[in-house]
């Protein structure tokens, strides 16, 4: 009989302690700053047995935008899984789902400017694909929805039922998505002016919105 309160289940949520810990963390103090001693002093949790199950900080790092990305994909999902989104027009889905990203960037800046320092760890430490597939599976990927949006615009005329919907969903999800990143990170070149930054990102929005409504 599994007991909860056993070594294997006290040395699980010990080690999820430590992600939650230093997710928190990284948001608020970025990936660099953070050394893997911080995480354990925070957690409680000898920095040897953080080195011994995650192997290194980038270990670690990953495991916590892992669970990031998970945070932020329950709590979309509850929204656009719920009778008033399904409710709505096709067009009218699809929309609130690009719209996803003003959300992302309005109310998750800290985690926005983070997923540019945490791509370019991954590029600085070579970091195998290998290692990053659980990392894949866990990044916002609402296309099974967007597809679904898309298929139920199809069915009541709110849109074109010419275009590759894949194709303009990776498209249109990196786009936004490093837009938002570059906006968190504030203005470097003398002819940034990120004053109306929201409405960049739904210019953006409008442009695809405008792609996929039938006429």
């Amino acid at each position: 009989m599994n007991n909860e309160f056993s070594a294997k289940n006290l040395k699980t949520k010990r080690l999820e302690r430590a992600v939650e810990v230093s997710a928190q963390m990284f948001v608020r103090d970025g990936i660099e700053a953070v050394k893997m001693t911080d995480i354990a002093d925070e957690c409680g949790i000898g920095v040897a047995t953080l080195y011994r199950y995650f192997g290194t900080k980038t270990g670690i790092t990953i495991a916590a935008m892992t669970h990031l990305w998970k945070q932020l994909r329950e709590m979309f999902s509850d929204i656009f899984e719920s009778e008033v989104f399904l409710s709505q027009s096709g067009i009218k889905q699809l929309t609130d789902l690009m719209k996803m990203f003003v959300v992302m960037y309005e109310a998750h800046p800290g985690f926005m400017r983070l997923l540019g320092e945490f791509d370019l760890l991954l590029l600085s430490e070579k970091v195998p694909k290998e290692q990053l597939r659980e990392y894949d599976r866990s990044i916002l990927n609402f296309y099974s929805v967007f597809e679904k949006s898309y298929v139920a615009g199809i069915a009541d005329g709110t849109v074109r039922d010419n275009i590759d919907v894949r194709l303009f969903y990776g498209s249109f999800a990196h786009a936004l998505l490093e837009l938002g990143k570059k906006l968190t990170q504030g203005e470097i070149l003398p002819s940034d002016d990120f004053t109306y930054a929201k409405y960049e990102l739904e210019m953006i929005i409008e442009a695809g919105v405008c792609y996929l409504r039938k006429d």
